[in-house]
């Protein structure tokens, strides 16, 4: 029996917690097990479509038209040219999407018609939401299945995780009942200082069963990779930042198996 699509998408309104980084690169990663992948960019900076290798300024399409036009998503679907990972790509024509969807009657359900439609190509579907809890994100939050909370292990790490768990309990309880946490991974550690332990050590004991045991580093390559247009793990496969994507990647297939 063919296994049905994970759709997972990646939200924390706060920016700069390695959000972009972890879609793209768990998104590699799952792919790089051979379980066909889509990366769905909307956030209209684009960063998840310039991350895998594609010009965004050079798109005619993108998932813009999808939402707005309601235009096939799947003739805008782009080959990384990495093995089963695709893309849906998104730009700055993106940004005036929020003033659009406001006006359009079910707005917050645009996206979960377009994933609907081609959901069944894929294994895995990894959603990047904006760095805000904007019309966008509840769009990604209720076409997901679960959503994942890249956050950063610095000293206000909690700080604003109230706000994005409570967005989560509104989609719940008015839009999408079935979408859970697919937990919170710990990004940007720094292991050689107390700060990080800490952290790591005070949100574990928060939300305990809710964090997962993968934890990303701060790593040069994991950093430098965007700027290549590659995932971590073509770009340099033995970094320590591609080690603990990959790393994820067998967790969350690990965690499916056991919870299925």
């Amino acid at each position: 029996m063919k296994q049905l699509t994970k759709i997972i998408c990646i939200a924390n309104q706060k920016g700069g917690v390695g959000k972009t980084t972890t879609a793209v690169n768990l998104a590699a990663s799952l792919a790089a097990t051979e379980r066909p992948t889509l990366l769905i960019d909307i956030d209209p900076q684009g960063n998840a479509t310039s991350g895998v290798g594609v010009d965004k300024t050079a798109l005619r399409h993108t998932i813009y038209d999808a939402l707005i036009n309601e235009a096939d998503a799947g003739n805008m679907i782009i080959d990384t040219g990495q093995p089963f990972l695709h893309i849906l790509p998104a730009n700055s024509d993106l940004a005036g999407a929020e003033l659009e969807l406001a006006t359009m009657t079910g707005r917050e359900q645009k996206l979960k018609f377009v994933v609907a439609s081609l959901a069944e190509r894929y294994r895995y579907i990894i959603i990047d939401c904006p760095p805000s809890l904007n019309l966008l994100t509840i769009n990604s939050m209720t076409a997901a299945d679960s959503v994942l909370i890249p956050l950063q292990c610095e000293f206000y790490a909690m700080e604003g995780l109230s706000q994005i768990l409570q967005t989560i309990r509104l989609i719940q309880k008015n839009l999408n009942p079935l979408l859970k946490i697919e937990g919170i991974l710990l990004t940007m550690f720094d292991a050689r200082g107390n700060l990080g332990k800490e952290v790591a050590t005070e949100i574990r004991s928060h939300f305990p069963g809710q964090v997962f045991e993968s934890v990303i580093p701060r790593n040069v390559r994991l950093a430098e990779a965007p700027s290549h247009g590659k995932p971590v793990i073509y770009y340099d496969i033995t970094s320590r930042g591609a080690a603990s994507y990959l790393q994820l990647a067998r967790e969350i297939i690990q965690r499916e198996k056991n919870n299925g």
